[in-house]
């Protein structure tokens, strides 16, 4: 199994704007808050604005908040809108997938792994991560002192 780095960053971005909805924050602050390298973050926000799960506004006080509700965003949305697929092999969707012979059960496993990995993400939502690992658990928000 492979988990992007645009789909982990695009994640951690997420939870870091559901954070603290009430102001956006800028590529800056998240990926100095997360530890994520600068220019990569800018091209994964932007596939998340192109879906809807972020918004952006210029200007001095812009950034990007998040396009809709934390607990209307879902893990499954954030890897469809930076990957596009869940589980691919050698770079092709699984759908079409078939092996002659003895391999030919193989196909049917795989399938049944990504429903599982598939029903993981869509049952798991921004919100619910910044539930399980936010504040209360010690750890600062973005622009809080330390």
């Amino acid at each position: 199994m492979h988990i992007s780095a645009k789909a982990d960053y695009a994640a951690r971005a997420l939870v870091e704007l559901a954070c603290d909805a009430a102001r956006p924050l800028t590529c800056e602050a998240i990926a100095s808050s997360q530890g994520i390298p600068f220019r990569f973050l800018k091209s994964v926000v932007g596939d998340l604005r192109r879906a809807g799960l972020v918004r952006s506004q210029r200007g001095c006080e812009g950034g990007y908040w998040l396009g809709r509700a934390a607990d209307q965003i879902t893990l499954l949305d954030v890897v469809q809108a930076v990957d596009g697929e869940v589980i691919t092999l050698r770079g092709e969707p699984l759908g079409g997938l078939d092996y002659p012979g003895p391999a030919d059960a193989l196909p049917a496993v795989w399938r049944t792994v990504e429903e599982h990995a598939r029903a993981i993400l869509a049952d798991t939502t921004v919100a619910g991560l910044v539930h399980a690992t936010g504040p209360a658990a010690g750890r600062p928000r973005v622009g809080e002192p330390v």
